[in-house]
């Protein structure tokens, strides 16, 4: 449909319409005249349709009263008056992305579909969930997401008797003195997240730069702060920020227009427009928080401690660049910080390194703000670095500013920046990414709402300004002669950080009489109340739902397979790339002895990063960002389904370019493999310590995913040899590595110049290729094959350990704790089919969700399983151990008596088959069809699956409680998470300091 300017339509007027190449399509901007909502459609051909609704909030305090109302609206509303609609759509949409964001200035609520009707009965319930939620009826909503106190478990909840006889005893100072806890969705997430100290530093350094105004806290809210949110003050942050007028409506895609603006006006905008209306008569109106220009200020030597490890130590300073409007200027920054930090060869990043300020450093561009600002970082802080810093920093750049700066570099920059808005891989819907996208302008001026989707004429200006001294300026302006920066420390020391909390614990014991721990007591008993009864059948019925009959056929996958002619084996995908080419190359690990496994991971860290034969560690850098998309260099384990002794262990090489590039994509990847000079360690050593660190912040804010790995090397060969590539047996090879560098590091160059040697044969290698006929002959004639062979003549093989359950808990500097539990269920005998998808759904979002999220206060939990055996429970930023280890004990019982109607069942199956159809970017669906073939898994294998989903019915569902049972009896864990829970623990696990064992 298209629209002109001026044209009224549903209430709507259009103001502008502009086409956009960047997005294939046109952007039209439109204001909804009675409600004073805005609205930005983004037309093109795209089937993966979204929709999203956001209200600028920036926060007045650290209460992360936006962070709490973004999860707490989707707990229901007056047209949807069930407890969880946000995972009723979960578990029951063909959603393609459905979540909520809280930024440091506004909150997003974002959905994304590839069915028309999908899309609207998202579209009903998120804007009723944010307009009409059930806030104002249900107080528990907020203590549930916020905060609440509870009593402590050796309380008994709801028996007053136990509850006066611990006040008594509180009062009278003996030994039964009852513990106050404090529990809370939000308040345990960013208990986790600011466990990490670069998220603390992040904090500091902007609230140190934005003294003034709303960026000087922390939008999602900190631990100490959030227990003094009330929830009056709760109330009336929702009614002054989550108005129409203060709201931002983003449209994407192949949608049909007239219908949605017609839903849109009569459902939601023109009536509520009425309501607001009469409550600002009746109540007088509130007023959105201001959001204002902070004026220059110099923030120097600002410390924050922390209780964390040593190691942790960080600092950063901080550059306002200016103001958001200026598009070019904040393109030109982030490509700067790319070419002089991007990289361990890049100028700035060298001079660091080379200095020995840290283990790491690293810059980025904050944006997203009113005032943007650059970052540029030390991880791992040595000792005197602190004072050093800057001056490092302004004598590199001050040399780079006075002629020093290579414009090659910057003109790789550009390219690369150029190869990511091209690729458009966001890692979610596209309509979701680019209304976040939008927000970054349109939320500071009505006519900014197109100006962070365009960059084509950005990238022009800046490769004509970059021989006429634009970005040696650029450096002066925005980091030497800037009067609007901050330089912020984390400095470790001893002591708790939960000091605060038991401060305050212990503050709101003391105040409590008799009666009120009894009212504690009662209102835990009665949120529990809540949180335990099920839905009615009446609301429930209001949620929109598509049925098993709403599935369409499965979506046509491009086809893929072996081709004839190659120099070497090469799997061929014929799938659409917008001009990119991809190359995969799979180097066969077989007969690579276990123990040399860490080896192969550090080959992997360190190829890219050093010189070859031809070209120096930085000439090679510059060529490769200049030239190709990414060149990587890891493992991969790929699994039979049905035998865990059979594995495909494989070095992947991955690379991609555009098509003017085609030569390189054969050229440089090869460059590395075969001519790396492995003799210069200091590098090498930089890489490690880079990985290192990176490991040791991923144990502490994503500890699921370590906990979830090394639990399967308890039970799965593949795991045995994952740990050893990557896991905590990788962890402790490369701290023993870098402990012993010095005299290790002439024998290491050798092991991996003999590595090398190798694995980087024609051999058993294969290569996935992905674009188009033309691109395909030149890689080839290129000489896409490696041109060495050697001979398999060596009884080398890899034979992994026998998996052996150890039950682990590691002790990691954070918060909360993270839990893993579950086993193979080929060990007892049960088959794959698609039905173990629908029930993972079902456990996921039902059980789970209710058990250890809602009730428990953890940020998260999940269930997984897979074609190859992995049957595994999870939770995420976790104040619990042993009641979490509990509830995944239950879960068999849950399942043994899951009898959902049929509406909810259709739902299960609906949303399962609606995930597994998702739709991939060409990357990553040519990375699934290699995982595919190398696993033995054909296109019929897929299509089996989706049909075995389909016809789940419960009772299928029903019969796989007896293996959930069995896994969870293994008693095979593994807990990544904080000293004091792992320690206070019932459950037996032998627990480890692994950053200090």
């Amino acid at each position: 449909m298209d629209l002109t300017p001026h044209q009224n339509l549903h209430g709507f007027t259009v103001r502008s319409r502009e086409t956009l190449p960047e997005i294939d399509g046109t952007a039209y901007v439109l204001d909804h005249e009675k409600s004073g909502a805005r609205l930005l459609y983004l037309a093109n051909d795209d089937a993966n349709k979204a929709f999203s609704i956001s209200f600028k909030t920036p926060p007045a305090d650290d209460t992360g009263v936006f962070h709490i109302l973004e999860h707490s609206v989707l707990c229901g509303s007056r047209k949807f008056p069930v407890k969880e609609p946000f995972v009723n759509l979960l578990k029951g949409s063909m959603q393609t992305f459905l979540n909520a964001m809280t930024f440091p200035d506004k909150t997003m609520y974002p959905v994304a579909s590839t069915n028309d009707q999908d899309l609207l009965n998202l579209m009903d319930v998120y804007l009723d969930a944010v307009l009409h939620p059930a806030i104002y009826e249900k107080r528990a909503i907020f203590e549930q997401e916020g905060w609440h106190y509870e009593l402590a478990d050796d309380v008994e909840v709801g028996q007053g008797g136990a509850a006066e006889d611990a006040a008594t005893a509180a009062s009278e100072g003996t030994e039964r003195t009852a513990r106050l806890v404090l529990n809370g969705v939000v308040y345990n997430e960013m208990k986790g997240a600011l466990s990490d100290p670069n998220s603390v530093l992040y904090d500091e350094l902007q609230a140190a730069l934005f003294p003034d105004t709303t960026y000087r806290f922390e939008s999602g809210g900190t631990p100490r702060a959030i227990p003094d949110l009330t929830y009056e003050r709760f109330l009336e942050e929702h009614r002054r920020h989550y108005r129409l007028d203060n709201s931002y409506l983003t449209l994407y895609g192949n949608v049909d227009l007239d219908a949605m603006l017609a839903f849109l006006d009569e459902a939601y905008l023109s009536p509520v427009a009425d309501e607001e209306a009469a409550r600002d008569a009746r109540d007088g109106r509130l007023d959105p928080h201001p959001l204002d220009l902070q004026a220059p200020v110099e923030a120097r030597g600002v410390v924050r401690r922390m209780a964390t490890a040593p190691e942790n130590a960080c600092m950063a300073l901080g550059y306002v660049i200016g103001e958001a409007r200026e598009r070019t200027r904040m393109v030109a920054v982030d490509i700067l910080i790319d070419a002089v930090m991007g990289s361990n060869e890049a100028p700035l990043k060298r001079a660091l390194l080379d200095a020995g300020l840290a283990d790491d450093a690293q810059a980025f561009y904050a944006d997203a703000l009113l005032q943007p600002f650059a970052v540029i970082q030390l991880k791992g802080l040595a000792e005197g670095a602190a004072e050093r810093f800057k001056t490092v920093v302004d004598e590199t750049l001050a040399a780079l500013a006075d002629g020093g700066l290579d414009h090659a570099l910057v003109e790789a920059s550009l390219s690369r920046a150029e190869f990511i808005m091209r690729e458009r891989d966001f890692g979610m819907a596209d309509g979701v990414a680019l209304s976040m996208a939008a927000l970054s302008g349109w939320l500071y001026g009505e006519e900014l709402a197109t100006s962070y989707l365009k960059y084509e004429d950005d990238f022009a200006f800046l490769r004509r300004a970059l021989g006429e001294g634009y970005f040696e300026g650029l450096i002066r302006s925005v980091f030497l002669e800037n009067d609007h920066v901050a330089e912020v420390e984390v400095r470790p020391v001893s002591g708790d950080e939960d000091a605060c909390e038991r401060e305050r614990l212990r503050a709101a014991e003391a105040a409590l009489t008799p009666e009120g721990f009894k009212r504690v007591a009662e209102e835990q008993a009665a949120l529990r109340r809540l949180q335990e009864e099920p839905d009615s059948p009446e609301a429930l019925a209001t949620l929109p739902r598509l049925s098993v009959a709403d599935i369409g056929p499965a979506p046509e996958e491009p086809a893929y397979g072996l081709v004839e002619g190659t120099s070497v084996p090469c799997l061929r995908h014929h799938a659409p790339t917008r001009g990119i080419a991809y190359a995969y190359r799979y180097l066969d690990l077989s007969h690579v002895p276990f123990d040399e496994l860490p080896y192969v991971a550090v080959l992997g860290l360190v190829l890219g990063k050093l010189g070859t034969a031809r070209r120096s560690a930085s000439e090679l850098d510059t060529l490769v960002n200049g030239s190709l998309g990414n060149l990587s260099f890891f493992a991969e384990i790929y699994e039979d389904a049905d035998d865990p002794e059979r594995l495909a262990p494989k070095l992947v090489v991955g690379a991609s370019a555009l098509s003017e590039n085609i030569l390189h994509l054969a050229d440089l990847p090869r460059e590395v493999m075969l001519e790396t000079d492995f003799s210069d360690t200091s590098k090498i050593k930089d890489a490690l310590q880079q990985r290192r660190i990176g490991m040791e912040q991923g144990f502490a804010s994503s500890g699921h995913a370590s906990a979830m790995a090394r639990l399967a090397s308890y039970y799965l060969p593949a795991g045995v040899v994952r740990e050893q590539l990557g896991g905590v047996g990788f962890y402790r090879f490369l701290k023993g590595l870098l402990e012993r560098f010095d005299e290790r590091a002439e024998d290491l160059s050798a092991r991996l110049a003999d590595l090398a040697r190798r694995l980087f044969v024609d051999d058993g290698s294969l290569v996935s290729f992905t674009g188009s006929d033309e691109d395909f002959e030149r890689f080839w004639a290129a000489g896409g094959a490696l041109g060495r062979s050697v001979g398999r003549g060596s009884t080398d093989r890899l034979a992994a350990p026998a998996p052996e359950v150890r039950n682990e808990a590691f002790i990691v500097p954070t918060d909360v704790c993270y839990a893993a539990q579950g086993f193979d269920r080929r060990a007892f005998g049960a088959a794959y089919s698609g039905v173990w998808q629908v029930a993972a759904r079902a456990l996921s979002y039902d059980y789970l969700w209710n058990e250890v999220r809602v009730k428990g206060g953890a940020y998260g939990a999940g269930f997984q399983t897979a074609r190859t055996g992995n049957l595994r429970f999870y939770s995420y930023r976790d104040p619990h151990l042993d009641e979490t280890l509990a509830r995944f004990a239950g879960a068999s019982t849950w399942l043994a008596s899951f009898d959902p109607d049929p509406d909810e069942m259709d739902g299960y199956v609906v949303s399962t088959v609606a995930g597994f159809d998702q739709p991939l970017k060409t990357r990553a669906l040519a990375r699934r069809q290699d995982g595919d073939f190398f696993g033995g898994r054909t296109p019929a294998d897929r299509a089996r699956t989706r049909e075995e989903m389909i016809g789940t019915d419960a009772g299928a569902v029903r019969a796989l409680a007896t293996t959930v049972a069995d896994a969870v009896s293994a008693n095979a864990v593994c807990v990544f998470g904080n000293r004091d829970i792992l320690e206070g623990a019932q459950t037996a696990l032998e627990v480890i300091d692994l950053l200090n064992e």
